[in-house]
């Protein structure tokens, strides 16, 4: 099939598509309409974000409704407020040409009192979220229980949400006639228990394999020290001067540190989290959508519902702690015939994710090398030649000619276009020319640099310190970020912990004279030699105290204070201390 007209859509639908120039369906489009239009049946359609599939259940959903009815009659439910918003645009195009038809928006951060007056006024469709359509039912506002469709959209992005109970709540309000259309990018568990539960004998169709991404995404990662994230961030942007970008976090504090850190650095850039007022959210992604932001940093959360069709990159400034989170958020690019890079900026530690993405979505990565300094200036410099080449030149400006021509007098061609290209490319070479390879080595060691230091500490196991509490001590006394203090390594008495050799004098200030509970805190920089000997001493008085703990048996360590107690008093204790000699430095 090549076009909409042989699927089986009747006329109004096919003047309405041809209004928005669309040509070809797509082939979750040519495998569902046919079916959903031909027959009354439940369905499972497995494809990914951005293959149309908001058209594949529709177009038929207007098709079979009854414009005569002002009765509820189809329910579809999509887990954001701006998925929910343009369903609900989408589907007023194409029934552009079929008269009486309503379709409602249903969700959070507007007045509901005016979506049920919408609602009674007459809504043959209504597009809710999960949350707000559980309070229409509870206020009973809306009558679903004589619907005849509910339409499930990106029904895993609901459930990894948490909507599951919502969503067989709203389900337990419909009709078992009904049938059910459950449209997911893939198939957790939790999607195939709704299907078992609330679906008969559903017609299955899948483009691609389950939970395989799309093949118009190229799929890189980008290996470097943890702590020179931001800076890699900043290349890759560099390096793509047209780059039009979802950057995903894991937390909302990373992602509006983030944002805020390009925005002073002169990117066009915002954050989208969840402690954002819905007016601000609807602010930022007015501005992403005319594309007056080039970089939108964002958490999955907030990100979901995103349908943007030009997005040209999503980096992963953070892998998600699901793995198959990955999916959704790689699937914000190479929409709609398009292709798209997937970036992930990662530590060789957790390089082994990887291999579990490539299994999930079933296609491979490729290890690329961060852009040098000198690489991203020349990719600068040809944009920008580009740009001059292809401008459109404003009539206007002949009236400042005569001007700009007497001020630009004596300056030869081939000088005027050095002076004109220079004005850009000064501003990337000075800040790069005495940049450094932030690429870590794929060899035994990939953080030894001579851009490191390694301290001792003499704190360790018997203080009541982990690695995780002595790092969190060790920031909050430095006041230095979460990636400056890296390779902490505890011992029974001492510990070790590594930073970069530009905070060198900051760590031995801080730590001159430093006590804490009476005692002196003593930090030094430590040699091979020492860390080696220093090990082999901690061995053994591990081992002594192993032994005499045995010795001693059960009932003196029950006097003491738990390990965990212990350690939280002692990292209570240490921050107090860094906090109170701090205020007093300042």
């Amino acid at each position: 099939m090549n076009s909409f007209k042989q699927l089986g859509l009747n006329e109004p639908i096919i003047k309405a598509i041809d209004d928005m120039g669309f040509e070809n369906p797509s082939e979750i489009q040519q495998k569902a309409i046919p079916s959903l239009l031909s027959e009354d049946t439940d369905m499972v359609a497995l494809a990914q974000t951005g293959t149309g599939k908001t058209a594949a259940f529709g177009f038929p959903l207007l098709q079979k409704i009854n414009a005569d009815n002002r009765e509820t009659q189809g329910l579809i439910l999509s887990p954001t407020r701006e998925l929910c918003l343009q369903i609900a645009s989408e589907l007023k195009l194409y029934s552009k040409y079929i008269p009486k038809i309503n379709v409602v928006a249903i969700y959070g951060g507007a007045s509901i009192e005016e979506q049920a007056r919408s609602v009674k006024k007459g809504a043959q469709i209504i597009v809710a979220t999960p949350g707000r359509m559980q309070d229409m039912i509870r206020r009973n506002f809306v009558n679903i229980s004589n619907i005849e469709f509910c339409v499930l959209d990106e029904a895993d992005e609901m459930l990894n949400m948490g909507f599951y109970e919502d969503i067989t709540s709203i389900l337990s309000h419909t009709p078992e006639t009904k049938n059910t259309w459950l449209f997911s990018a893939t198939m957790p568990n939790e999607v195939a228990k709704i299907a078992r539960q609330f679906m008969h004998k559903p017609l299955e169709i899948t483009i691609g394999t389950r939970n395989q991404a799309s093949n118009s995404i190229r799929h890189e990662f980008y290996m470097v020290n943890g702590r020179h994230r931001y800076e890699a961030l900043k290349r890759l942007a560099d390096a793509n001067p047209d780059i039009f970008s979802v950057v995903f976090c894991r937390t909302k504090k990373d992602t509006q540190s983030v944002a805020e850190k390009l925005i002073e650095d002169g990117y066009n850039a915002a954050a989208l989290h969840g402690d954002l007022s819905q007016n601000q959210r609807d602010l930022v992604m007015k501005a992403f959508r005319a594309k007056q932001i080039q970089m939108l940093i964002a958490t999955d959360v907030a990100a979901r519902g995103i349908d943007v069709d030009d997005i040209t990159h999503v980096i992963h400034y953070q892998l998600p702690d699901e793995i198959e989170t990955y999916t959704h958020r790689s699937g914000r690019t190479g929409r709609a015939g398009k292709s798209g890079v997937s970036m992930v900026i990662i530590p060789k530690s957790e390089v082994k994710k990887i291999k579990a993405i490539e299994k999930i979505i079933q296609q491979p990565f490729e290890l690329k090398k961060l852009p040098s300094g000198i690489e991203i200036c020349e990719i600068q410099l040809y944009h920008l030649a580009n740009n001059i080449k292809n401008v459109t030149v404003n009539q206007a400006i002949e009236d400042y000619l005569p001007a700009i021509n007497d001020v630009l007098q004596g300056v030869d061609r081939e000088e005027l276009i050095k002076k004109m290209v220079a004005v850009e490319f000064n501003r990337f070479f000075n800040y790069y020319k005495n940049s450094k390879d932030l690429n870590s080595s794929e060899g035994k060691d990939s953080n030894s640099n001579n851009d490191e230091v390694r301290f001792f500490i003499n704190v360790g196991e018997r203080d009541g310190y982990d690695w995780k509490t002595l790092k969190d001590f060790l920031k909050a006394t430095l006041d230095l970020g979460k990636d400056d203090i890296f390779k902490v390594d505890v011992k029974n008495s001492f510990s070790f912990f590594n930073t970069e050799a530009e905070n060198t004098d900051l760590v031995m200030n801080t730590f001159n004279d430093f006590q804490m509970d009476g005692r002196f805190i003593n930090v030094e920089i430590s040699s091979k030699q020492e860390g080696k000997e220093r090990n082999r001493k901690g061995q053994r008085e591990k081992n002594r105290d192993s032994k005499s703990k045995k010795r001693n048996g059960k009932s003196r360590s029950a006097e003491k204070q738990s390990p965990k107690g212990k350690r939280e008093q002692k990292t209570s204790q240490a921050f107090e201390k860094a906090f109170n000699k701090r205020k007093r430095r300042k």
